[in-house]
C-alpha cells in the first residue's frame, strides 16, 4: 500500500484537550475528549497521521481526566489512538545559542521576580492585618500574598519552559520531525526557536477535519 501524501505527526501537549475552544455548546468534557480521540483514530486510520505523546506528559494527561471522573472508554481510546514514547535525551541536538537565550532569560525574570517581591514587602508596611469587608477570615494581608503568588508566577513563568513535561514535548517534536500541538505560550514560543512546526490546540480537530476531506479526494 502507497503512503498517503498527507502523513503527518504531531505531538499534543495536555492542554489540547482541556482547552474550551475546542468544546462545541452541547458538549461535556469526555464528549470533547472522545470527539478527538476518534477523529485521531479515523486519521490514523485513513491518513497515517500520528498522534505521540512523551510519559511525563500521558501521566500529567491521565491523572487530570482521573481527577475529572472521565469513563474508561476515554483511557482505552487513549492508550489505542496516542503514541507514548520517550524522548531520545541523549541523541537529539540543542543548539547553544538556545540555552544561552534561556539562561539570559530566566536571569531576567527572576531580576522581574525580585521588583515585584519588593513592591509586596512596601505594601505590606502600609497595612495593619484587619480582616477584608465581608471576609471574617481574609485579612488585608492575605490578599496582598495572593496577590503577590500571581504576579510572581506570571513575571517568572508565565511564556517560559517551567518544566520537565514542557521540555519532553518539545525534544519528541525535534526528534520526529513532528509538528507541536499546544495551548501553551512558553511551548509555542520554545516551538520557533527549536524551528518546529507548532499548531494551537484549538485548530487541531478542524485541522483533522480538513485532512480526513482532502483525504477523500485520493480514494
Amino acid at each position: 500500500m502507497a503512503e498517503h501524501p498527507l502523513k503527518q505527526r504531531f505531538v499534543l501537549d495536555t492542554s489540547v484537550f482541556f482547552t474550551d475552544e475546542i468544546r462545541r455548546d452541547d458538549e461535556d468534557l469526555q464528549e470533547t475528549v472522545l470527539r478527538l480521540l476518534d477523529l485521531i483514530a479515523e486519521a490514523k486510520l485513513e491518513l497515517g497521521i500520528s498522534c505521540y505523546v512523551p510519559p511525563s506528559i500521558y501521566d500529567e494527561l491521565s491523572s487530570m481526566l482521573e481527577d475529572r471522573g472521565v469513563s474508561d472508554e476515554v483511557f482505552s481510546k487513549l492508550n489505542t489512538w496516542v503514541i507514548k514514547k520517550h524522548p531520545s535525551r541523549f541523541e537529539v541536538s540543542i543548539p547553544a545559542e538556545i540555552v544561552f537565550e534561556f539562561i539570559d532569560e530566566m536571569s531576567d525574570r527572576v531580576d522581574r521576580g525580585l521588583r515585584v517581591s519588593e513592591e509586596a514587602v512596601r505594601e505590606a508596611q502600609a497595612l495593619d492585618g484587619d480582616p477584608l469587608e465581608g471576609q471574617e477570615y481574609m485579612t488585608d494581608v492575605d490578599q496582598l500574598v495572593s496577590d503577590l503568588r500571581g504576579k510572581y508566577r506570571s513575571a517568572l513563568r508565565q511564556g517560559v519552559l517551567d518544566s520537565h513535561e514542557d521540555f519532553d514535548l518539545l525534544i519528541l517534536a525535534r526528534e520526529l520531525d513532528a509538528g507541536v500541538v499546544t495551548e501553551d505560550m512558553g511551548i509555542i514560543n520554545w516551538s520557533e526557536d527549536f524551528g518546529l512546526r507548532y499548531l494551537r490546540g484549538r485548530d487541531f480537530p478542524s485541522l483533522l477535519e480538513e485532512y480526513l476531506n482532502a483525504g477523500e479526494q485520493f480514494e
